[in-house]
């Protein structure tokens, strides 16, 4: 028979193992529900986000109004711009899950970009200028990364119903949806994959904050 002292430290483990599984579980809600984190791996969106950043997304209806153009938007890129198998298997994906999950690693399959066109609208680069027009009308982009152009590469693309036209900020090392102008789908992303809009930087400490309502500012064109 175990002793009196054993048996209460086995009591306090058993406590502890449960009050982290509870932790865990909340957490799991919180982030399947209402507010996700996610790990920025790239320059693709500076200024605004930089490599290494912790962001929180607001999911769903917690992210405010209808998406619209100059949003920043998480969504999931499986079936655009990320491949809907990885490859690896079941065992290797769910160590790569939960790696995601901690925020240990960059997921592969969700991604951070701007909108710039929404269903219907056309949208074009460059003009003689050097400027991006949607439907016509320059859009002033006052979020590029300095010294970036539009872009470097010409496009001129109709968004159909359901679907966005996607770039990074920082528009020379972007892969966004300029590179999939030849591939299935023309680099268009389906409004229901986006996940949310993000809200702050949580990581690291020297950036923790909101994230301004300029840097975000939707084009009123």
């Amino acid at each position: 028979m175990a002793s009196p002292e054993r048996q209460s430290r086995l009591r306090g483990w058993r406590s502890v193992v449960l009050a982290l599984a509870l932790a865990l579980v909340v957490w799991g809600v919180v982030r399947a529900f209402f507010v996700d984190v996610y790990f920025i791996p790239s320059g693709s969106m500076e200024p605004l986000l930089a490599p290494g950043d912790r962001i929180a997304v607001a999911r769903g209806s917690l992210a405010g109004d209808p998406i619209a153009r100059g949003d920043v938007v998480v969504f999931d890129g499986r079936g655009s711009f990320a491949p809907l198998e990885s490859g690896r298997g079941w065992a290797a994906d769910s160590v790569r899950a939960a790696a995601e999950w901690f925020g240990l690693v960059a997921s592969e399959t969700v991604y951070v970009k701007r909108v710039v066109g929404v269903e219907g609208d056309r949208v074009r680069c460059c003009t003689e200028d050097g400027r991006l027009t949607v439907n016509g009308e320059p859009s002033d982009e006052p979020y590029l990364y300095p010294g970036d152009a539009p872009s470097e590469h010409p496009f001129d693309v109709v968004v159909p119903p359901g679907r966005l036209w996607l770039l990074g900020d920082h528009r020379s090392a972007s892969a966004d949806s300029r590179s999939l102008l030849g591939a299935p789908g023309g680099g268009m992303v389906r409004a229901d994959r986006v996940i949310g809009r993000p809200t702050a930087i949580l990581w690291p400490l020297d950036r923790l904050g909101a994230l301004s309502a300029p840097s975000t500012e939707k084009d009123t064109q």
